[in-house]
């Protein structure tokens, strides 16, 4: 019998479990336990046969067999999984969805902090394998399920999902059961029958199913992401930081450029103790300056006429350099010529990723100079182009709006329909219907993109609608968005009730409608984030066969030929073949030798027309990616 799958567990300190399972999700041979030293060779042996690995989270398991040069293609990580299958109204039916809670709705990916913050709404004004033909239903009457979405994932990673259902939880957990805290040795095999079970009967198996194939692939990538590392200049960032904010001073004292503006504020404000790094003091000493002013955001400053205020935006901008890519940051997180970043997959609630530590999805632009290329290398790097806003035409299916960015900026489009006079109308209006913006210029220009496509401006209404009233809305693949809190509920409660005051009123008005701004946004970019995990997994699979169809062309210059089929060195072409080395929402980076540049920007513009074409089949829209070969980051915009 095939072995399809393997579930490594642990087996008590330092031990191992690696069980096989058939397609069905049964048991098949014997399972092996082992010591946690030799799982590496285990690992290695086994994926000759590319096996999906389940486990219960890639963070935990996978870092340390690409330490040892061991790379994977396929796994199952069942902690996103289960954040997924749990939520989706897709699956809500499932006895995953409707069992109590348990470890699984706590588990914390490898090394994150012990409490995780809340997700918060996002705002954007905060920054001012193909599929041809229809999936057909699974008949909920099987025993055993095809998997709907088999060629779906077969173009991220060539490789069935493995959504079909399991034949029982006896079969699938061997009779050992979990309990509600600490998790028993099967409790991977019995959550992975749950899942399955979940996908295969969900309302619509092909997109969940995609989803947390996505999503598994992606938490692969983000570690071998972090394993390779950006190539990061230290000489070149000292150097920055000297010409910025003058030489790098001693432990506890300012460096020389904040000093010199310092002390011209202090005298500009009449102050000589005013300290800017202390928004309570600022604001005093600004309001005894005779500065009328309610906080010390840059942009209610930079609205006001006093002579500290351009020291003062001055300070503060070389001031945030200091703070989040300073010397500090420098000998932290750069080692060996590599800035290695803890991405954390499905760390936004919308599914975006997140950065731990060292801020890998802020690089600012004064930075990214210090990215640069090691000597017979370039960069790669890709930008989808207004991304959300083609997302959100292939949602709604507005052919109108598909149309306008058909071989073209799509903002340029919006203009070439009459809808708007200016690119800047475009954007702002576009962004406001996307993010809830009624005021100002993109309250302005809503009426003119409704009126010009309406079914995308319908969609997004829709969206937010749902949200005011409490409802949940979902992606394009199923993920779905949290309900409000209790006291949310409870505030709307006592709004409608009879006595509510006019001021409980307004304020249940105002946060149904900041919740509706949020849910406008989930969808959008929910699904911008599922189409960038799909674009991520495509280019993943692609560059590995690169590296790999190079080193048997170039036996001399690339790595051993057989790296690509021998599992215990496919790791090195991480680090020497074309390989990801930065990720950051609709924007990607590949390191790569020199002479591979132009296959590589042609496999990157190819993988984001195939993210495209898994989530939207045939739908008219075009998903286009600017590229740019260089060899420092700075240099790509």
């Amino acid at each position: 019998m095939t072995t399809a799958y393997i579930v490594v567990s642990e087996a008590g300190p330092g031990r191992v479990l690696l069980e096989p399972l058939d397609p069905d999700g049964a048991p098949v041979g014997s399972a092996a336990e082992l010591p946690r030293t030799a799982l590496a060779a285990a690992v290695a042996e086994r994926e000759r046969a590319r096996p999906r690995w389940v486990w219960n989270d890639t963070q935990r398991w996978y870092p340390a067999l690409l330490a040892e040069n061991v790379r994977i293609d396929r796994c199952i990580d069942l902690r996103l999984c289960h954040t997924i299958l749990r939520a989706s109204t897709l699956t809500a039916n499932s006895a995953l969805a409707t069992a109590p809670p348990n470890a699984w709705d706590t588990l914390r990916p490898a090394g994150a902090p012990a409490a995780t913050p809340k997700p918060v709404e996002p705002s954007l004004f905060d920054d001012l394998a193909e599929i041809d033909r229809p999936v057909e239903p699974v008949d909920p009457r099987s025993t055993r399920h095809k998997s709907p979405s088999e060629g779906a994932e077969k173009a991220i990673i060539d490789g069935s999902t493995g959504d079909e259902r399991a034949t029982g939880d006896e079969r699938a957990t061997g009779g050992e059961r979990a309990t509600g805290g600490e998790r028993e040795v099967g409790d991977e095999r019995r959550e992975f029958a749950l899942q399955r079970d979940a996908i295969a009967t969900a309302s619509d198996p092909s997109r969940i199913a995609l989803l947390v194939a996505a999503e598994s692939v992606g938490a692969l990538a983000a570690a071998e992401l972090r394993h390779a590392g950006l190539p990061w200049s230290a000489e070149r960032h000292d150097a920055l930081l000297t010409r910025v904010l003058g030489p790098r001073p001693r432990e506890g004292e300012r460096p020389a450029e904040l000093e010199r503006l310092l002390q011209r504020i202090r005298n500009l404000l009449g102050d000589p103790t005013v300290n800017p790094d202390s928004p309570v003091e600022l604001l005093k000493a600004l309001r005894r300056a005779g500065i009328t002013v309610d906080s010390t955001r840059e942009w209610e400053l930079k609205n006001l006429k006093h002579p500290a205020i351009e020291p003062l935006l001055d300070y503060k901008k070389r001031s945030r350099l200091l703070t989040a890519n300073g010397w500090n940051w420098l000998d932290t997180w750069v080692v060996d010529g590599r800035f290695h970043a803890n991405y954390l997959p499905g760390g936004v609630v919308t599914g975006r990723w997140a950065a731990e530590g060292g801020g890998a999805l802020q690089l600012p632009k004064q930075v990214r100079g210090a990215v640069v290329a090691d000597e017979g290398r370039m960069l790669v790097v890709a930008d989808a182009a207004q991304l959300e806003p083609r997302i959100l035409a292939a949602l709604a299916g507005d052919r109108a709006m598909a149309a306008a960015g058909r071989g073209r900026d799509l903002y340029d489009g919006i203009v070439a329909s009459g809808a708007v006079d200016t690119r800047a109308h475009a954007k702002v209006g576009m962004l406001g219907a996307m993010y809830g913006g009624t005021a100002g210029e993109s309250g302005r220009m809503l009426p003119r993109l409704a009126r010009a496509f309406p079914a995308a401006v319908a969609y997004v209404e829709a969206a937010a609608r749902t949200g005011e009233t409490g409802g949940v809305v979902s992606t394009r693949l199923g993920r779905t968005s949290p309900r409000p809190s209790d006291e949310w509920r409870d505030l709307h409660d006592l709004a409608a009730s009879d006595g509510a005051t006019d001021a409980l009123r307004t304020r249940a008005r105002t946060e149904a409608r900041s919740w509706g701004r949020f849910t406008r946004n989930f969808v959008v970019q929910g699904t911008a984030a599922e189409w960038a995990l799909c674009w991520i997994g495509s280019i993943r699979r692609r560059l590995h066969a690169l590296a790999a169809a190079d080193a048997a062309a170039n036996p001399r210059t690339a790595p051993d030929a057989a790296a690509a089929d021998d599992p215990t060195t496919a790791a090195d072409t991480l680090t020497t073949g074309p390989h990801l080395s930065f990720f950051l929402h609709d924007e990607v980076m590949v390191h790569t030798p020199a002479h591979l540049a132009d296959a590589v920007a042609h496999e990157l513009r190819e993988a984001a027309a195939e993210a495209g074409r898994l989530i939207f089949g045939d739908a008219p829209v075009e998903f286009p990616v600017t590229v740019a070969i260089v060899d420092s980051y700075d240099k790509a915009k």
